[in-house]
């Protein structure tokens, strides 16, 4: 556990579901409705320090709250991501899956999904200037 650490100690009002070890919130950000967070409860920085029981845990919960955002949303896709280590993204270093509910629509081209990290290398099917 650690004392700065945003899903240490998380108040149990917020928690959309909890097993012995993970649990799911709202993203505080969330970047679409309905956007989900799947936490371990173990205070780790990232997937490849989780134990093979905890990414078992994370994929079950990522299918609970699939069900549980389609209860609530509207949604037509997921996206599902896991940012490790600065370099990729990753700005609280405690293991945490984004599950973002997509629409149809919600952008103006949604291929590459989540390839869009580097913009320009997002759509492989365009081509793309020398260099």
């Amino acid at each position: 556990m650690s004392n700065d650490c945003p899903f240490c100690g998380v108040d149990e009002s917020q928690v959309v579901f909890r097993d012995e070890l993970v649990f799911a919130i709202w993203d505080r950000y969330p970047v679409s409705d309905g956007h989900l967070l799947i936490v371990t409860n173990r205070h780790f920085a990232d997937w490849f320090e989780a134990s093979e029981a905890e990414q078992r845990a994370v994929i079950h919960a990522l299918d609970r709250g699939r069900n549980i955002i389609r209860d609530r949303h509207s949604t037509d896709g997921f996206n599902i991501g896991i940012n490790v280590g600065e370099a990729a993204g990753q700005t609280i270093r405690h293991l945490h899956v984004h599950l973002n509910p997509r629409l149809d629509g919600d952008v103006l081209d949604p291929r590459g999904g989540v390839r869009h990290v580097i913009p320009s290398r997002g759509n492989y099917l365009k081509s793309r200037p020398a260099g």
